[in-house]
C-alpha cells in the first residue's frame, strides 16, 4: 500500500481524496519507482480542480505530470534498483497514473536517469516546466538566436515555464525582456536575470498591424492567442518564436506576413513526447544550470496534502516560480 492523490468522478464533478492505494492498481511498466518529489505544474491544477480536459483515462485517477525518485524494482536492463530517475511526459498525469503518489510504474524508454550531482528535489524543482524551457532555449539557438542579436523576450513570466526561461536565458547571455500580469512578481524577475519587465497588457492587446516595427530577436511564448500574435508582428528577421503553451488561449489570429517577409519561425515545442536524446542533452544542461545556482529563489515546496489547495492557486495566476511537492510528507 502506498499514498496517493487520487481524482474520483462523482455526479459530473471531481472530487481529490489522499488514499491508500494498492500497488496492483498501478498501470502497466518494467519500472517501479519509490517516488519522493513531484511538482505542480498549470496542468496538474487544471486537471485536479477539474477546469481543462486533462484527463484522459477512466477515474478514479492520480495526476501529476512529473516526478522523481528511485527505481525499487526493474525488468529492464536499462535500469537497476537504486538508480536515481526522472519521468516527465508520456502522458504521465494525463492518460497513465503521475507523480502525486508514493509509488510509480513506468516504461524504461519513457525515463531519464538522473544526471550524476542532479537530487530529486532540485529535478523537479525543474520539472516539466523547466524542462518546457530548456527546449525553448535549445529551438533559439538551433534557429541561430544567438544574445547579440537582441532582446528576447518570455511571456507568463512569473509562472514555471516562463521564470525557467528568464533564468535559463539571462544565464546564457541573453537580454531578456518578462512579460507578467503578476505586478508583485518584478523584483523576483529581475532578480532572475530580467533586464527589463513589461505588464501583460502590453502584448496581450495583440497586434497592433501585421507587420510591425521589429523588437524581439526570439521568444520563448507560454500564452498563446492574442500575445503569441502581437509578439509574431513585432519578430525581426530571422528571429524565432517558441511557442510553448496556452496560458491565454489556444486559438492564433494572425497573418503569413512575418513568416514570408521577415523569415520569422513558429517553433513548436512538444516537451510531452520529446525523443530521448533530445531529453538527455535538455536535463544534462539543465543539471549544469541547477549546480550553477540558476534557479536559486523560485521554489516553494509543499506536503502531498497541500496540493488541493494549491491547484486553485495556480489556475488563478496566484503562485510564483516553481511549487515542489514532497510525497513523502
Amino acid at each position: 500500500m502506498f499514498r496517493a492523490l487520487v481524482l474520483h468522478r462523482e455526479d459530473g464533478a471531481v472530487r481529490p481524496a489522499l488514499e491508500e492505494v494498492d500497488e496492483s492498481r498501478l498501470p502497466e511498466g518494467d519500472v517501479l519507482i519509490d517516488v519522493a518529489y513531484s511538482s505542480l505544474n498549470y496542468k496538474d491544477g487544471l486537471a485536479v480542480t477539474d477546469r481543462g480536459k486533462i484527463v484522459r483515462a477512466d477515474y478514479p485517477f492520480v495526476p501529476g505530470i512529473d516526478l522523481a525518485g528511485t527505481v525499487a524494482e526493474s525488468a529492464s536492463p536499462d535500469f537497476r534498483p537504486g538508480d536515481g530517475v526522472i519521468l516527465t511526459g508520456w502522458g504521465t498525469g494525463e492518460d497513465r497514473w503521475g507523480g502525486f503518489a508514493e509509488r510509480a510504474r513506468a516504461r524504461a524508454e519513457h525515463l531519464v536517469r538522473l544526471p550524476e550531482g542532479m537530487s530529486p528535489k532540485e529535478a523537479m524543482l525543474v520539472g516539466t516546466a523547466g524542462f518546457t524551457a530548456m527546449l525553448s532555449v535549445m529551438a533559439l539557438e538551433e534557429m541561430g538566436v544567438a544574445p547579440e542579436a537582441g532582446d528576447v523576450v518570455v511571456t507568463g513570466a512569473s509562472g514555471g515555464v516562463g521564470s525557467t526561461a528568464v533564468a535559463l536565458l539571462a544565464r546564457a547571455g541573453y537580454r531578456v525582456v518578462a512579460s507578467t500580469g503578476t505586478a508583485s512578481a518584478h523584483d523576483y524577475l529581475e532578480e532572475l536575470g530580467a533586464a527589463e519587465v513589461i505588464g501583460r497588457e502590453v502584448l496581450g492587446a495583440g497586434p497592433r498591424r501585421p507587420l510591425d516595427t521589429g523588437r524581439w530577436a526570439g521568444a520563448v511564448d507560454a500564452v498563446g492567442g492574442d500575445t503569441l500574435a502581437a509578439i509574431l508582428s513585432q519578430t525581426k528577421r530571422h528571429g524565432c518564436v517558441a511557442a510553448c503553451g496556452l496560458a491565454g488561449s489556444h486559438a492564433l489570429n494572425t497573418t503569413v506576413f512575418p513568416f514570408i517577409l521577415r523569415g520569422v519561425v513558429l517553433y513548436g515545442i512538444d516537451s510531452n513526447t520529446a525523443p530521448p536524446e533530445r531529453r538527455e542533452r535538455a536535463w544534462a544542461r539543465l543539471a549544469e544550470a541547477v549546480r550553477a545556482g540558476a534557479f536559486a529563489g523560485i521554489e516553494t515546496t509543499i506536503p502531498l496534502s497541500e496540493v488541493v489547495p494549491y491547484s486553485e492557486k495556480i489556475v488563478r495566476g496566484e503562485t510564483v516560480g516553481r511549487v515542489v511537492v514532497d510525497v513523502k510528507a
